[in-house]
């Protein structure tokens, strides 16, 4: 079973990359086929260098998550019981109009 290597380039090199990719008249795809990049990792560090800090966002941990789902699920079923009880002030209210 062979390991593929991650590349890494210098940050140099991905200013460049970047400045040729905005800058050039040719397609994103077609740089990055040029330079030898993956077309995602070069959209990644357009990203990166035209909005920075953009990619700093907080990693959240699967407690995080874990906890945002169950507070979700309490809400949702608070949400339900609330619209059966207004159908039911709804029927309700219904009828003593008729």
């Amino acid at each position: 079973m062979s390991e593929k290597k991650l590349k890494s380039y210098t940050s140099e090199f991905k200013e460049s990359a970047v400045k040729l990719a905005v800058e050039s008249d040719q397609l994103v795809t077609q740089t990055a086929r040029k330079l030898g990049v993956n077309i995602s990792t070069l959209h990644t560090w357009i990203v990166k260098y035209q909005h920075p800090g953009a990619s700093e966002k907080p990693q959240k941990n699967d407690e995080h998550i874990y906890n945002e789902v169950k507070r979700l699920r309490r809400e949702n079923a608070k949400l339900k019981e609330e619209r059966a009880i207004l159908k039911k002030a709804a029927v309700f209210f219904a009828k003593e109009c008729h």
